[in-house]
């Protein structure tokens, strides 16, 4: 990645609001040992950071299901409105 892309995508870090990019999640380790199915509030969003780890944060969800590890390059900013 080039310093102008870097530096024009924001930093996800803890407390980040983000949603799944659907690309990226295809064909993944992750998408491989999940249900079929990407769940539409992943790719709707938002989701938020609880934790980084390395190259994988810790999402919660604001719906009632298990906290989750993904990559980072998986995940996009959620857009402010």
């Amino acid at each position: 990645m080039t310093e102008s892309s870097a530096a024009a995508a924001p930093a996800l870090k803890k407390g980040s609001l983000v949603r799944l990019k659907r690309q990226a999640y295809a064909g993944s380790l992750e998408s491989r040992a999940s249900d079929s199915l990407v769940p539409g509030y992943a790719l709707e969003g938002p989701g938020e950071i609880l934790a980084v780890r390395g190259e994988h944060a810790q999402l919660r969800w604001r719906r009632p299901v298990p906290d989750v590890w993904l990559r980072l390059d998986q995940l996009e900013a959620y857009p402010s409105s």
